[in-house]
């Protein structure tokens, strides 16, 4: 298929080919750029990290939704205390729209129970995400997050080759094993010709509440080592902070202000 035009509608191999179809937005939606968030692997935050970057960009007057692309573990609708099922009408699926005006979808708004698990093969997985950016009333947005799953696996993989990503955020923590798993994010990226904006060390430390020293919890961060070796950029560090935890596990996400995720927002923003 070295001749591929991409234009499957005049294919004579149509339905029967292995092209990667990239994704169309529908005609009543319009998206400026688009951020994808991933972490190598699960349980760093990479969830929180995308609601609060939305949350942060909103409050900046900008136009935001989030695409959770995270099908088996969906967790975006819980932090901003969405628990309305996604409804359509006209071919096209309306998103949910927060207090700050967030457009948000996710497979969890489509189940009966958000508990019910979703127990689909990668292709059906892969479709879904594409239905999602494809098929969502989106209307005009500056900013469109990707909440990736976690890992390099398959429907990170089909993600990136799919929708037309623009930048991309890596989310680790400072445990020992960041090197392997930062590293592989960053290859992966390199490898489909994404552009890595830098990486968001969470839960990097707790601020005791009496001498106001910084623990590091997790050990010592080599983060800045690997960043020399691998040239990406840090975008910041961001501290555990049991309120915005509570916070964002009760569906309040909107409410959270962290001063450390500023440089976060301006290397999406690009002040």
């Amino acid at each position: 298929m070295s001749e591929c035009n991409h234009n499957c509608e005049s294919c004579a191999s149509k339905g029967s080919c292995s092209e990667i179809q990239k994704a169309k937005l529908n005609d009543r939606s319009k998206i400026k750029r688009i951020v994808a968030v991933l972490s190598g692997k699960g349980g760093v935050g990479k969830s929180f990290i995308t609601s609060v970057l939305a949350v942060n960009l909103a409050k900046k007057g900008f136009k935001v939704g989030i695409l959770d692309a995270d099908v088996t573990g969906p967790s975006i609708p819980k932090c901003f205390g969405i628990t309305d099922k996604a409804v359509g009408e006209d071919g096209l699926i309306y998103p949910a729209i927060t207090k700050l005006g967030i457009k948000i979808i996710s497979a969890n708004m489509l189940l009966e129970k958000d508990s019910d698990p979703i127990i689909w093969r990668g292709v059906l997985l892969g479709n879904l995400v594409k239905q999602f950016y494809e098929d969502v009333l989106w209307e005009e947005l500056d900013y469109l997050l990707i909440d990736m799953p976690p890992g390099t696996g398959d429907i990170a993989l089909t993600s990136f080759q799919i929708l037309p990503i623009d930048d991309l955020i890596i989310v680790t923590s400072p445990q020992d094993l960041v090197s392997m798993v930062v590293s592989k994010a960053i290859n992966m990226a390199n490898m489909m010709k994404i552009n890595v904006l830098g990486v968001v060390e969470n839960m990097s430390y707790v601020v005791c509440d009496k001498c106001k020293e910084k623990i590091n919890v997790f050990g010592k961060s080599h983060l800045e080592d690997l960043a020399k070796e691998m040239k990406f950029n840090i975008l910041g560090r961001l501290p555990i902070v049991p309120e915005n935890v509570f916070k964002a596990d009760h569906g309040k996400v909107e409410e959270i202000e962290l001063l450390e995720f500023e440089t976060v927002v301006k290397a999406v923003v690009k002040e």
